[in-house]
Parts: structure tokens; C-alpha cells; sequence
């Protein structure tokens, strides 16, 4: 993992920054989402009639499932370091082009695109993440997330 003091981050635009350990999604993750969310489509859950019906022959995470997994993989790629807070300011340009099948590896790829000052107390970061899975061509997300970073 990488620190960069929010000073510094402008040096990074433009620049990947990393990318994060790999981490498996379990089908056990995807029935506990299934459970929060109330989505059990049996895309998800079903995992015998997926083996014979899905487009995949397997199970798949849901797409919300894959994208709620981004803040655990960035922040095991980047800190940085002299915020009071960093909040999370949404996204922009979110497509899913690929599926996760239960039991891949995925992990993320983080580039800096912008950061601008949008007051004295306040600065906005625009990331590109791309979540890669392990042994395919396609990413499973790619999007520009927003992080607002307030200083102290």
C-alpha cells in the first residue's frame, strides 16, 4: 500500500496508482448479499439450476455485490494521509461488463483522473477503478469514483 499526504496527490494525476491483493467472491458472500438486498434472482442463488441455465454455467455475484467491494480493495492499494474525513461522493460512468462467477478472484486498479479544490476545506478526487477477474479478458466494473477529502 501506498501513502500519499493529500498535498501530493495532484503529483499523481493522471498515473495508476496500483492495484489491490486479489480476493475471492465465495458464493457464501453472494447468498449473504442476496439475504441484505432481498435479491435472490436465482441467477445468484441457485447454483445447480445456474450450472445448467446460466450463460455463465455458474453462479454470478451481483453487480452491486461486485461494486460494494471497491472501498475494501482501493483502500488496500492507496491511504492518503491528512484528511479530517474522506467521504464517499459517488460515481460516475459505472458500467459492468463482465460477470463474476462464484469462486473468482477479483481485484482492483486504481488511476487517478482528477483532483481539484472545491473550497478551503474541502477537495474532490476523481479515481478510475477497473476490477479485474482473475483469468478473464474483461473487466467485471469499470467507473469513476468519487472521494471528498476534508481537511481538518
Amino acid at each position: 500500500m501506498i501513502s500519499i499526504a493529500l498535498e501530493d496527490l495532484p503529483n499523481y494525476k493522471g498515473k495508476v496508482i496500483g492495484e489491490s491483493p486479489w480476493k475471492n467472491v465465495s458464493q457464501e458472500m453472494i447468498q449473504a448479499f442476496a439475504d441484505a438486498t432481498g435479491d435472490h434472482q436465482w441467477i445468484h442463488v441457485d447454483v445447480e439450476r445456474a450450472k445448467k441455465e446460466a450463460p455463465w454455467g455458474a453462479p454470478v455475484a451481483h453487480g452491486f455485490l461486485t461494486l460494494s467491494l471497491m472501498p475494501e480493495l482501493n483502500q488496500q492499494i492507496m491511504n492518503v494521509t491528512g484528511p479530517a474525513a474522506t467521504i464517499n461522493y459517488g460515481m460516475n460512468k459505472v458500467r459492468l461488463p463482465n460477470a463474476v462467477k462464484s469462486g473468482s478472484d477479483i481485484r482492483s486498479k486504481v488511476e487517478l483522473v482528477n483532483v481539484e479544490e472545491v473550497d478551503d476545506k474541502r477537495v474532490l478526487a476523481t479515481y478510475k477503478t477497473v476490477i479485474e477477474v482473475k483469468g478473464e479478458d474483461k473487466p467485471a466494473v469499470v467507473c469513476e469514483n468519487l472521494a471528498m477529502y476534508v481537511k481538518a
